[in-house]
């Protein structure tokens, strides 16, 4: 009876140019991702980067691998899937209350293990080349409290305070007819006032969260977007002796005996 043959082996050279070939166009474009700039640039490339992480997956799944080095190609297989899974996570929806990519990215679990699989295939000899995208810390920026984020025209007698009592800083905007009159930043624990407000009724706006985005208008985490369901009259009257004007408090978290009601808005009604 004839003996049964050996598997034939695999070259250990092919499957090192079936890495490079896989791994060579996903590196080009993770070096894409850390040269776009914030915005709809850096989405772009982290789904070209993403797709190119697929592509990659695949391309290993299915290659020609040497009996040693079948652990660590299966690593890096899912590894790269779900890196995939992390930029297209990270590029989010954009908008307000978006942190920046670079800081999800931060604290995906992919790249640490990209690293580890490559680490275990370069002591076998299989170099795996792969440049992972830079992540940055999230930040925790503030205005100092009773900062004006904005500021209209202001020339009145009314005097508004706003008593911040929530869990994150705060922005309160006021405006009329449409248009903003001020925003006024409270921070959490805080209470802060503005004076010279104009006669006239104005909507009130608030938005709360942590690390304010002074170029995006928004916080970038924790957020929420309210507005009270009844405006904010402001009146001056002569009267004997002098003048009144109206002096109002307003407090953004919910008080025993408060009968201000408030409503959620999305967050792309918000006036700027």
């Amino acid at each position: 009876m004839p003996s049964p043959s050996a598997p034939p082996t695999v070259d250990p050279a092919a499957y090192r140019r079936a890495l490079t070939g896989a791994l060579g166009p996903l590196d080009g474009a993770l070096r894409a991702v850390d040269d776009a700039h914030d915005g709809g640039p850096l989405g772009k490339a982290l789904d070209r980067a993403a797709a190119r992480a697929d592509t990659a997956a695949d391309a290993l799944q299915s290659a020609a691998v040497p009996d040693d080095a079948l652990a660590g190609n299966g690593r890096l297989v899912t590894a790269l899937r779900a890196l995939g899974q992390d930029l297209r996570s990270a590029r989010g929806s954009g908008g307000r209350c978006a942190t920046s990519p670079r800081v999800e990215l931060r604290a995906a679990r992919s790249p640490q293990s990209i690293k580890e699989a490559g680490r275990a295939l370069a002591a076998l000899g299989y170099d795996v080349t792969l440049r992972l995208p830079r992540t940055e810390r999230a930040e925790h920026r503030r205005l100092a409290n009773g900062a004006l984020v904005r500021d209209g025209s202001r020339g009145g007698l009314g005097r508004l305070t706003v008593k911040n009592g929530t869990a994150g800083d705060a922005v309160v905007t006021l405006t009329r007819g449409g248009r903003t009159a001020f925003s006024l930043y409270v921070r959490k624990g805080s209470e802060a006032t503005v004076g010279s407000v104009n006669s006239g009724s104005y909507a009130v706006y608030f938005t709360t969260g942590e690390d304010w985005n002074g170029v995006k208008s928004s916080f970038t985490r924790g957020c929420s977007f309210e507005k009270f369901d009844d405006s904010a009259t402001f009146r001056t009257v002569r009267v004997a002796g002098g003048t009144r004007y109206t002096v109002l408090t307003f407090t953004l978290n919910k008080v025993i005996g408060g009968n201000a009601r408030t409503s959620t808005v999305p967050p792309d009604e918000f006036p700027s």
